[in-house]
């Protein structure tokens, strides 16, 4: 849920599904969108949607500056992974992620920890433990995801050569 003020502006469902996830639920079948939150435009993805790029570039091409993420992870990549994600999009992403260990039916699963926040540039700004739960307040500078300019002659959105690229 997106909520503001105390009220759900919206729900996001999980697009793309997790290992036993496939057998049991279906995946979210709404657009992805951004929220203006207080003046700063926030994108939501859950869990595995990290797994794919399409998920954050189409919400940076929505004007997304930070990207909510809550998880659920258990393979060991996506914390690196949202440094890519930060780069490639010039946003500041917050992974919540859970800690311990769940052990139901045939399912055994630790999950990772290590929550993160990650700036523009992919600059790591707060990792929590990877077993322990962790508070982060960090300070950013949401306007600077505006700015998608990586130098003085490199817009990272206007410089993608669309003709180039196959869209399906």
């Amino acid at each position: 849920m997106i909520v503001e003020n105390g009220e759900v502006v919206d729900t996001y469902r999980k697009i793309h599904l997790f290992n036993r996830e496939t057998l049991w639920f279906d995946a979210g079948d709404k657009p992805l969108k951004t929220y203006d939150c207080k003046g700063v435009c926030v994108g939501v993805m859950i869990c595995f949607d990290w797994m794919f790029p399409e998920v954050c570039r189409t919400l940076t091409l929505d004007g997304m500056q930070i990207l909510a993420h809550p998880s659920n992870l258990v393979m060991p990549y996506c914390q690196q992974a949202m440094i890519t994600r930060c780069l490639e999009n010039r946003i500041i992403a917050v992974t919540a992620n859970r800690i311990g260990r769940e052990n139901r039916g045939d399912d055994d699963f630790t999950f990772t920890g290590a929550s993160q926040i990650t700036g523009i540039g992919g600059r790591v700004l707060s990792s929590a433990p990877t077993d322990l739960p962790h508070l982060s307040i960090v300070n950013v500078d949401e306007n600077e995801a505006s700015n998608k300019m990586i130098n003085n002659y490199n817009h990272l959105i206007d410089a993608r050569r669309l003709d180039k690229y196959s869209v399906v």
